[in-house]
């Protein structure tokens, strides 16, 4: 068999070229683009329940796949993510119920001012390691939801609601919910393309690096402190936006939930570890898991709240123990699948594609 160069491979040698493309990924990327496209115009066909439905599904897709860059790939295992929804979402109250500013706008604005934020939050967060790491971003989280607390104009200890007469004026309710959807499959596609993108990149190449082993990866050459920051600055600007967008679906906004280490930060941790963590597919087929145990069984089987964390909490504690690479992982060792690959491999005569 002789192979010719692929168009990302640059000039083959005696047949021999460098390519990420496969059977597997041709799928993968067709099969994407046909999912958003007709998730895309669900709201002309669907009905509301399953709108809101999906925006759960897709915001949690949008956070886990944020927190599988940082965990999955730079090693920055974090229990703090929630520190930026519950800033996320006080931005929003802010820039739009108390200000007037387009809701829409608001959610832009609050990606950008948790990426900012989150540059001295690192300064001290990347002097931790392994365990202290975990543990210290879990803190700060607490320490920001404290902060909100004794803000005396955010009013952060009791219930606030976004309003008809102010955040929600120059909107039709049922204009409004079709946005919201809109924008939750904006965060969740982007936030896939983004991590495939980044780890495409000579900046992802030096994430995965760092995360192998941190020394050999400073003999390189490689600015360990710049490369982590840059992926953090990223993931905290677009769990913003999300933690922004989830409380604009709601219209209510209060601390506990806000700054929740179960809702945005545990359950996004369960949807990666089952899907499969360090894969840029695990946390799509962690999510769908999430939705059928969280959503479906625990309907079909009329159980409440304590049985569905009991449910979750086990069969996560299973995928950890049996196995640890998740679902993915798991079709891996029984077929060897990229659906977005994101290393390059070498193709050529005698070897197989």
């Amino acid at each position: 068999m002789t192979a010719t160069a692929p168009a990302d491979s640059g000039e083959a040698t005696g047949g021999f070229g460098i390519t990420r493309s496969s059977p597997d990924a041709t799928a993968g990327t067709w099969v994407a683009l046909v999912v958003v496209a007709l998730l895309a115009v669900l709201p002309f066909v669907g009905g509301d329940s399953t709108q809101r439905t999906l925006v759960g599904i897709l915001t949690y897709l949008s956070l886990a796949q944020m927190w599988n860059l940082l965990a999955g790939f730079a090693g920055l295992i974090t229990i703090g993510q929630q520190a930026f929804v519950g800033v996320g979402a006080y931005t929003l109250l802010v820039t739009a119920e108390r200000n007037g500013i387009d809701p829409f706008l608001s959610i832009v604005a609050a990606g950008l001012l948790c990426a900012v934020l989150s540059a001295p939050v690192a300064l001290f967060a990347f002097r931790l390691r392994g365990g202290y790491f975990a543990i210290g971003t879990w803190v700060i989280a607490e320490v920001f939801r404290l902060i909100a607390l004794e803000i005396g104009p955010l009013e952060a200890g009791n219930v606030q609601s976004l309003t008809r007469r102010n955040a929600l004026s120059g909107y039709e309710i049922d204009q409004l919910r079709d946005l919201i959807y809109w924008s939750s499959l904006a965060l969740a596609a982007g936030a896939t393309l983004v991590v495939v993108l980044v780890l495409r990149s000579r900046l992802g190449l030096a994430l995965r690096a760092v995360r192998d082993d941190e020394a050999g990866a400073r003999g390189l050459g490689i600015d360990v402190t710049r490369t982590r920051l840059i992926v953090w600055m990223l993931a905290s600007g677009w769990i913003g936006m999300t933690g922004a967008l989830i409380h604009l679906n709601s219209q209510s906004i209060n601390a506990p939930d806000a700054f929740s280490v179960l809702l945005w930060t545990a359950l996004v941790i369960f949807i990666v570890v089952i899907g499969g963590v360090g894969s840029t597919t695990g946390p799509i087929i962690g999510v769908i898991v999430f939705w059928l145990v969280s959503d479906e069984i625990t309907e079909w089987f009329d159980l409440d709240d304590p049985w569905r964390f009991i449910i979750l909490g086990s069969l996560a504690a299973l995928f950890a123990v049996f196995a640890p690479r998740g679902i993915y992982g798991w079709l891996q060792s029984w077929r060897p699948l990229q659906f977005f690959p994101v290393r390059r491999r070498l193709v050529g005569p005698g070897l197989e594609e």
